[in-house]
């Protein structure tokens, strides 16, 4: 990997082990979970987790804007969680990552599999490479050639890697791992998938995550991505009609929206039509990927993100997909500690997929 400014091991794709908190940066807030081992390796414990809401325009289309606030968010989250563990684990938005999967003769030593990654780096990114932080991971042997290997190489501007180590550095939390954020909800949907029946061996599974702008559509089979696309909806858009509607602040209407209490007239003439339009917009990426790919079935929706706990919004993508669809709850089959209260968890879970995943790696193996 090449290395940025700060003195810490940034690390996209490969495994890490200390403690850590994983932490999601989005538009609209920090959330963090910590994780822990139940007894006899049995699976997880859900220790603490927390959502700190962030001002308006603070993180825009995953560009930090305002530093300050960023930071100020991160340490008050730290501070509610509770926990004694500074190190974290952060994730850059699937736009500022290249990813791309490469083939390289097999057999080649670690050092000249470096020089052979950054010989492929060159044609891909339109940066000079001492400008970007670049790592790589061996998937392995190619279904097509038995003397190659698959390569997954991914690379992102120094900027985008440095701005969020920054505001963690100033809310006095050390970053350990920097990952991405599809990457970090594939690792929580493993937790989803041994929920499905037969874990969803040879299904298409179609993980949709609805964040504030925008709509990340991953398709899965057996654990591995084989289809991507964002679209340009999100709760946002919900955010601005509640309070287009209802003369109510930003503030105001998001939490009205995950609250409850607005005007009768709030779910026939607004929710309805917005759930309809994201469903619609499911519709149209599923076809997306028929045309793209050589499937022609998806076997289940799982829906991610802020807007997946929205009430009905799985009927409304189930009836119009045809397509069997669940709210994604990867702490669903984990022991939760005393201080984890069921019911508000089983809301928020959704929204947690990422920081879940990124929680998820200091177990995996070095």
């Amino acid at each position: 990997m090449i290395k940025g400014n700060f003195d810490i091991q940034l690390d996209f794709l490969r495994t890490s082990t200390p403690p850590m908190i994983g932490v999601d940066i989005s538009s609209t807030s920090v959330k963090m979970v910590e994780l822990s081992e139940a007894p006899k390796k049995s699976g997880y414990v859900v220790e603490r987790y927390t959502i700190e809401p962030l001002p308006q325009d603070a993180v825009t289309d995953g560009n930090i804007n305002n530093l300050d606030a960023v930071s100020d968010a991160l340490r008050q989250a730290w501070k509610r969680m509770g926990s004694r563990i500074k190190n974290v684990s952060l994730a850059l938005p699937a736009a500022a990552v290249i990813s791309k999967k490469i083939l390289l003769p097999s057999g080649l030593r670690e050092d000249e599999l470096e020089v052979q990654v950054e010989s492929e780096a060159n044609q891909y990114i339109p940066f000079a490479l001492e400008e970007v932080n670049l790592d790589f991971q061996v998937i392995g042997v190619s279904p097509t050639n038995p003397e190659e290997i698959e390569v997954l190489l991914a690379a992102s501007r120094k900027a985008n890697v440095e701005d969020r180590v920054a505001a963690a550095q100033a809310a006095d939390l050390k970053t350990i791992v920097v990952d991405v954020e599809p990457y970090a909800a594939e690792a929580a949907f493993e937790q989803v998938r041994t929920q499905l029946p037969g874990g969803a061996i040879d299904q298409c599974i179609a993980l949709v995550d609805i964040g504030a702008n925008v709509m990340n559509v991953n398709v899965l089979r057996n654990g591995q991505s084989v289809y991507m696309r964002d679209q340009q909806i999100g709760g946002a858009q919900l955010t601005q009609q509640i309070q287009n509607a209802f003369g109510l602040s930003a503030e105001d209407a998001e939490a009205a929206k995950r609250n409850g209490g607005l005007p009768d007239n709030y779910e026939s003439e607004i929710l309805t039509p917005f759930r309809e339009n994201v469903a619609t917009e499911v519709t149209r990426a599923l076809q997306f990927f028929f045309t793209s790919t050589q499937f022609n079935e998806v076997n289940y929706i799982v829906l991610a993100g802020g807007c997946a706990s929205l009430s009905g919004l799985d009927d409304a993508v189930a009836t119009r997909t045809q397509v069997s669809t669940l709210v994604a709850n990867p702490f669903a089959q984990m022991t939760l500690s005393s201080r984890i209260k069921p019911r508000q968890l089983q809301m928020d879970a959704p929204a947690l997929m990422i920081a879940c995943g990124l929680a998820m790696r200091r177990f995996d193996p070095s």
